[in-house]
C-alpha cells in the first residue's frame, strides 16, 4: 500500500497546459472529498475553497496572476482560503500559520488525489490577494492563499531535481 502513496507522490507534477476535456462531475465529488478530510489544527477546518467553471472569472483570476494565462485554459480552478476564525481559539498564530497549514494540507491532498486520477494541476502562489478577493466577492475573514488550476494534462512535465536526503534532512537522535 506504501508503494502506491509513494509512487503517486513522485509522479505528481505542476501542469500548466491542459486539454479542453471537462472533469466529470463524480471526480469533482471526489477532489471536494480529499479537501475535507485534510488535517486541519485543532480540527476547526478553517479554510474555504471556490470551485471555478466560470470562464470570464477565471480570465480574471490569470490577470490577477501576473498574467499566468494556463489558468484560464484549465477547465477547473481552485482557490485556497484561510479563515480568520481560528484565531477565537489561536490567536495570531492560528491564523497567520495554522490557517495556512490547514490549507496547504488539502491542497497537497489534492493535488495527490488529481495525480492518481489523471489530472494534472499547478500550485500557484504568485497572485494579488486584494484583486482575487475582489473578483471572488470574498468576505473578510476570507484570505486566498493558493490557485490552482486542474484538468486532463496536455503534457508530461520531466520530475525537477531534488535536493539530496543529506542535504533536506537532518537526523537527531
Amino acid at each position: 500500500m506504501g508503494d502506491n502513496i509513494l509512487e503517486t507522490i513522485r509522479n505528481r507534477r505542476s501542469v500548466r497546459e491542459f486539454q479542453e476535456k471537462e472533469i466529470p462531475e463524480e471526480i469533482v465529488d471526489e477532489l471536494i472529498e480529499a479537501l475535507i478530510w485534510a488535517p486541519s489544527a485543532g480540527n476547526l477546518q478553517s479554510r474555504k475553497f471556490y470551485f471555478i467553471f466560470n470562464q470570464e472569472i477565471k480570465e480574471k483570476l490569470a490577470e490577477a496572476a501576473l498574467g499566468q494565462n494556463f489558468i484560464k485554459q484549465a477547465p477547473l480552478v481552485i482557490v485556497g482560503c484561510t479563515d480568520d476564525k481560528i484565531a477565537f481559539r489561536y490567536g495570531e498564530r492560528g491564523k497567520n500559520l495554522y490557517s495556512i497549514c490547514d490549507v496547504a494540507a488539502s491542497i497537497e491532498n489534492l493535488m495527490l488525489l488529481a495525480t492518481e486520477l489523471g489530472l494534472g494541476a499547478c500550485w500557484v502562489g504568485a497572485f494579488d490577494e486584494e484583486r482575487v478577493s475582489r473578483i471572488l466577492n470574498l468576505p473578510e475573514n476570507l484570505r486566498p492563499i493558493v490557485i490552482v488550476p486542474m484538468g486532463y494534462p496536455a503534457e508530461k512535465p520531466r520530475p525537477p531535481p531534488r535536493v539530496s536526503k543529506e542535504e533536506a534532512i537532518k537526523v537527531v537522535k
